[in-house]
């Protein structure tokens, strides 16, 4: 009997663009932001926090990932490190904060797809239920068709910009660019506009759980990484430089999104590519983010900390489709929450798993100094640990910031404590499974 041809891998330049999906998709939900921040300061937190928030994560990401390209990538670091209960916590951290994250994007979709038909807002819910399910089908198939599925929606997100950039510089060449500061920016709105650029700007570690298969893990990653990270910083600066040029207003931009631009500046076919691209966003993103998360349930079911019938793959394409199926079914119900809501349980429980990365990275350095490691962050361990409160010190302030609202950001906020507290639960019910299995 012939051998089963292997799997196709994920080539160089389909990693690129799903990595672009999994931390941005580009501007779209970037919006709010001039709301939260005004126009003094909303370009200043667009280029401060992700170096704070973003590029120590992307460091340990490359270097954890260096040194253990693996299936699970995050929840295999922490376990290997930190034990086999910060492992699940780590895990389970990400599957919740995803699944709130996965909640978002049907609903952006539908808010840009109402720009062609202005009663769909009335069927919300089936048309999100319809994303959900098509998007898993098309995870099933495989991270080769998600690759491609990627680079097609990287095309229509991308493309109205770029003709919107040409546009606003013939019409305003480089206009006038406020003087950035933060003055007048009361604290809850700080801690929103944080949240809005932390959620644009997170997923880091999610690219590492297929890992196995990439072409070339180590060396395509890096390179995919830095790709990502310049293209997503250069969208977003562009876009929110525009958006401050054309003279809407923040609450006009936050109601109708980047559509309104592309109307104002060259009437409503810019609008509909604008609409057109929104929607591929939602649809890049989820798509990406659901490959992601869909392997980390595989990995903790090998270890007998979930049900085995997680970790089985579809005959044919070789994915864990049972995995991909529960994550669709838990995300159909989490649609219901607002957008802020959202936002605010997202990157809550998602720092938390990052932080657990960052006491990875500086346990593996100690404990592991002379292993192997592809990628290394120039720094000694007293040092790392400085530039790692920066990251801390911004998921903190906006956390804060949070519970001191207006009582808007105060339920949600406690929901991601609770959901955190669930972690110590469901391993203790995990040890039993173990147990049970083993004996």
């Amino acid at each position: 009997m012939p051998a089963k041809p292997a799997p196709k891998k994920l080539h160089f330049l389909q990693l690129v663009f799903i990595i672009f999906f999994t931390v941005s998709g580009g501007p779209y939900g970037l919006e709010p932001l001039l709301t939260y921040a005004g126009e003094h300061g909303a370009l200043l937190l667009l280029i401060v926090t992700p170096l704070l928030w973003d590029v120590p994560a992307i460091f340990t990401v490359m270097e954890l990932n260096s040194m253990m390209p693996v299936t699970g990538g995050y929840y295999e670091w922490v376990k290997y490190a930190l034990g086999g209960r910060w492992g699940f916590y780590e895990g389970w951290w990400t599957w919740i904060y995803t699944f709130v994250d996965l909640a978002i994007y049907p609903v952006l979709f539908v808010g840009y797809a109402s720009y062609f038909f202005p009663g769909l807002e009335q069927h919300k819910i089936w048309v999100c239920l319809a994303v959900i399910w098509s998007l898993a089908g098309l995870n099933i198939l495989g991270i080769v068709q998600v690759g491609r599925a990627s680079v097609l929606f990287s095309i229509l997100v991308l493309s109205p910009f770029l003709i919107l950039f040409v546009l606003a510089i013939s019409h305003h060449g480089l206009g006038h660019i406020p003087q950035p500061e933060l003055q007048g920016i009361t604290f809850p709105s700080l801690g929103m506009a944080l949240y809005t650029v932390m959620w644009n700007c997170l997923g880091w570690d999610n690219i590492t759980t297929y890992a196995p298969e990439v072409e070339h893990p180590v060396r395509s990653y890096l390179k995919a990484i830095a790709i990502a990270f310049g293209l997503v910083m250069l969208v977003y600066v562009l876009a929110i430089w525009i958006a401050l040029q054309s003279g809407v207003s923040a609450q006009m931009l936050n109601d109708k999104g980047f559509p309104l631009l592309g109307t104002n500046l060259a009437g409503r076919w810019l609008g509909a590519l604008f609409a057109l691209g929104g929607m591929a966003s939602g649809l890049g993103i989820y798509t990406a983010v659901l490959l992601s998360v869909s392997r980390v349930p595989q990995a903790m079911a090998t270890d007998n900390l979930l049900p085995a019938y997680l970790h089985r793959l579809h005959p044919r394409f070789h994915t864990p489709y049972v995995s991909i199926i529960l994550c669709s079914v838990v995300v159909s119900f989490m649609v219901l929450w607002t957008f802020s809501e959202l936002l605010i349980i997202d990157v809550t429980v998602y720092g938390a798993g990052l932080s657990l990365e960052y006491i990875t990275l500086i346990k593996l350095r100690l404990k592991e100094p002379d292993r192997p490691r592809p990628f290394k962050i120039p720094l000694g361990v007293s040092r790392l640990c400085m530039v790692l409160l920066l990251p801390l010190s911004v998921y903190i302030i906006a956390l804060v910031a949070a519970f001191n609202s207006d009582g808007s950001g105060v339920k949600p906020a406690l929901f991601a404590v609770a959901a955190l507290l669930t972690a110590e639960l469901g391993w203790q019910l995990a040890k039993r499974r173990k147990a049970a299995v083993i004996s």
